[in-house]
């Protein structure tokens, strides 16, 4: 995927990324934050928690020229190295589409997650105008791959069932992909048309996320639950003085 950044759609899909994930995390509080994947985006530079990690797939020559870029672990994001419940946010650009198995680390976003913990997802949406060009271009081509490409309906049915429950989410890009920045800048109309016409199209989705726990309430014996019966109060009957 890192080839084709350096292209004019690449620019342009990393600007609107980056504009969306600043507003996703400018309000999340806690102590710990993740980034994985996708070193070119500085997910996590507008959140103010104290400890804020970048980790990749792998150290690759794209991620290891990038100037001021501190990459902190290289790890599995389908195995993750984090304790249950230990993390308030994670910034997840484009990991599920770079990773074998996004299933599995969907499933360590919700382990690792904290009770009402917040996941930003990026991915390629295949039902655009960049799925289209991905299956009739030659796959030399510099342009979004879609193959591993992971639908926003899928998506969501696979954060339904980790108890992922989905807060937000946004269509962008809806600009052909072109290798030309002559012609991306001509077809720039298409981004305010699409927003109003069909939105749904956008070539990259943002979805913003949080961990729901259900809440748990002891169930008590019936017989305490009833209000114990009290004596009904007797009036006094009044009695006349008696003369002696």
């Amino acid at each position: 995927m890192h080839e084709w950044l350096e292209s004019p759609t690449g620019r342009y899909l990393l600007d609107w990324e980056q504009q969306r994930c600043d507003e996703a995390v400018a309000d999340v509080f806690g102590y710990h934050s993740l980034q994985l994947g996708l070193p070119m985006l500085q997910g996590l530079r507008a959140n103010r928690m104290p400890q804020r990690w970048l980790a990749v797939e792998s150290m690759d020559a794209t991620a290891a020229a990038l100037p001021g870029c501190a990459v902190h672990a290289v790890l599995e994001p389908s195995a993750l190295p984090f304790a249950e419940s230990s993390l308030d946010l994670l910034v997840l650009p484009h990991t599920l589409e770079s990773t074998c198995d996004p299933h599995g680390a969907l499933r360590e976003v919700a382990r690792v997650l904290v009770p009402e913990g917040r996941a930003v997802i990026f991915g390629i949406n295949p039902a655009s105008w960049w799925g289209i060009q991905s299956a009739v271009t030659p796959r030399g081509t510099r342009l979004p791959d879609v193959r591993s490409a992971i639908g926003y309906w899928r998506l969501r049915d696979w954060l339904r069932l980790l108890a992922l429950d989905v807060q937000a989410v946004e269509f962008g890009c809806h600009r052909p992909a072109v290798q030309s920045l002559q012609w991306h800048e001509r077809w720039g109309w298409m981004d305010a048309l699409g927003e109003r016409a069909w939105p749904i199209l956008g070539g990259v989705y943002c979805v913003v996320a949080t961990k729901r726990v259900p809440g748990m309430r002891l169930m008590e014996p019936a017989w305490r639950q009833r209000a114990p019966a009290t004596a009904a109060a007797a009036p006094l009957a009044h009695r006349r003085n008696r003369k002696i």
